[in-house]
């Protein structure tokens, strides 16, 4: 999911972010209303997280241009303005949520996994493993499973092609510094942490099997 987050606060917009991104979610900033409209003709969002209150341009204002422009993007307002009236006009104009400051950023995050995340056939399983490659998590027993930035690149593509031989080089390449040695290192983490087997086809590369 791509999301476009408006916020001019910059510790709040870093701290949301780094946040969603840890969620899976491919996240643009704007600091200022006028950076929305670049942004947006340059790429598709899924999804709108905008505060209202930032400079030259607010946040009703700017989701008010891209409604009309015809933009059907759904949308979620993060300000501190708590009265009936600002929440009224935020719906009026077309947001789909509303989240009062200061907030929980796993609120944010429950919010758009029941309302905009579907769960679709593409989730990825392996015994007791869950895995979706569109948001990168995974969990083993009900429980979410964090890995490095080097195991997750090598476990993904590991599991997107399950039944696959993956080559060596195309692993080697998530490494920092790429070599055989360093590639059974990681694999062999892999494997203890996550209980699972990856097989060697010699000469050839990696692969889980699924059967």
């Amino acid at each position: 999911m791509k999301i476009l987050l408006l916020e001019d606060d910059q510790i709040l917009c870093d701290s949301l972010r780094e946040f969603l991104e840890l969620e899976g979610y491919c996240v643009d900033v704007a600091h200022r209303g006028p950076e929305v409209f670049d942004l947006t003709f340059k790429k598709k969002y899924d999804l709108y997280i905008l505060d209202v209150n930032v400079p030259e341009v607010n946040g009703f204002d700017v989701l008010a241009s891209l409604k009309e422009a015809g933009d059907e993007t759904p949308a979620i307002y993060i300000t501190a303005l708590t009265d009936i009236t600002s929440i009224s006009k935020g719906f009026e104009i077309g947001a789909e949520d509303y989240i009062k400051k200061p907030f929980n950023p796993e609120e944010l995050v429950i919010r758009i996994k029941s309302k905009y995340q579907e769960e679709d056939d593409t989730l990825l399983y392996l015994n007791d493993i869950c895995y979706n490659p569109i948001t990168r998590t995974l969990q083993k027993d009900g429980q979410t499973i964090g890995l490095g930035e080097v195991q997750q690149n090598i476990f993904h593509e590991l599991m997107v092609q399950q039944n696959k031989i993956v080559d060596s080089y195309t692993l080697m390449d998530f490494l920092e510094q790429p070599s055989a040695n360093a590639l059974r290192v990681n694999l062999a983490k892999l494997k203890n942490k996550l209980g699972i087997e990856i097989k060697n086809i010699r000469g050839q590369g990696y692969m889980i099997e699924n059967i």
